[in-house]
């Protein structure tokens, strides 16, 4: 069989396509850039943009091809307001549907796509199923949900949709907001976090959301929604304390009241000052934690990475970067 990533020179994409190698599969990756990475020597690279149906259908989709989509913007770079809309849907949303078109055209009716679990919004019950009400916060989780409601179209049509919604992912080449928090670390400043710390902050290992991809292939494409996140995630408190243990350093923990944070993020935001996308900071005190149970039931999947050892990786990822070191993927299990 042929799979096809779009979107597979990226974050999750660099993992799953020697996945599927060793398996002894073919694998077109499909992407804007290509990245000078040795999996290159048994995997093809087609240049495309998805934000352009043409650019798409070059792609020469055939009916038997296993189609992953993995193409996305993302909350990092933070965008003003003004910019949300613009910056996310043309890719997440508008991409997604060149896919979907293509594929129907081509009469191919597999594919595994990743949304987000900020589709949901505030938690209302928890932990959260993939049954949890869905209401998101921002452009950038309306952009997935769209996509979401796309899948549920094509899927009437014939369709065999595997939808993953992963929490942050972390993993070797991809640091996004947590670089804020690494060099108040080094800096042996105070860290201030939202809320008491008490609620529990669940990471996923980008190792596991491309083990996660081939497990929904292995299974047939089942037509479901799953999601991805760590087991057993510990409060905030707990997780960044052991990481400034482990660095060494003297920075100091500070709750703060949330809501005196959160509004004032708000006017920063209106200001056009954002120092955190909304998405992020609204539900930084909630008890957010997505219930994988269904993954492990039905395809098999269980996360293999601790949130702790994925932050502590990550800190270490960015201390060799700053010392000049590299870090090789294989051996790093976090951002």
């Amino acid at each position: 069989m042929r799979h096809v990533i779009f979107g597979g020179d990226g974050f999750v994409g660099r993992h799953l396509a020697p996945k599927l190698v060793a398996d002894g599969e073919e694998v077109v990756v499909a992407d804007i850039v290509k990245s000078d990475l040795p999996h290159y020597r048994s995997v093809r690279f087609v240049q495309c943009d998805v934000t352009d149906p043409a650019s798409v259908a070059a792609v020469g989709l055939k009916s038997d091809d296993m189609v992953y989509n993995l193409s996305a913007k993302m909350l990092s770079p933070i965008q003003v307001r003004a910019k949300r809309h613009d910056f996310f849907f043309p890719v997440n949303f508008h991409g997604t549907e060149h896919i979907m078109q293509a594929m129907d055209k081509a009469g191919s009716p597999k594919l595994v796509h990743y949304t987000t679990d900020m589709i949901y919004g505030h938690t209302v019950t928890f932990p959260m199923t993939e049954e949890h009400p869905v209401a998101p916060l921002g452009e950038y989780g309306w952009s997935k949900q769209k996509t979401e409601e796309l899948a549920a179209e094509w899927r009437k049509r014939g369709m065999s949709i595997s939808l993953f919604r992963p929490r942050l992912i972390i993993g070797p080449g991809r640091l996004g907001i947590l670089e804020k928090l690494f060099k108040l670390i080094d800096w042996n400043l105070p860290v201030p976090m939202i809320g008491s710390g008490r609620n529990p902050y669940q990471f996923i290992s980008v190792f596991d959301c491309a083990e996660a991809a081939r497990a929904a292939w292995k299974a047939g494409v089942p037509n479901e929604a799953y999601n991805l996140g760590s087991l057993n995630p510990p409060p905030v408190k707990k997780l960044l304390g052991d990481l400034i243990r482990h660095a060494g350093s003297k920075s100091l923990l500070i709750p703060t009241p949330g809501w005196a944070v959160k509004r004032t993020l708000d006017l920063l935001d209106l200001m056009n000052m954002p120092i955190m996308d909304p998405e992020q900071y609204l539900i930084a005190d909630e008890e957010c934690v997505l219930d994988v149970s269904k993954a492990e039931r039905q395809l098999g999947w269980v996360p293999q990475y601790r949130d702790e050892d994925m932050l502590i990786a990550a800190y270490s990822e960015y201390r060799a970067k700053k010392d000049g070191h590299a870090v090789a993927t294989k051996h790093v299990p976090a951002e």
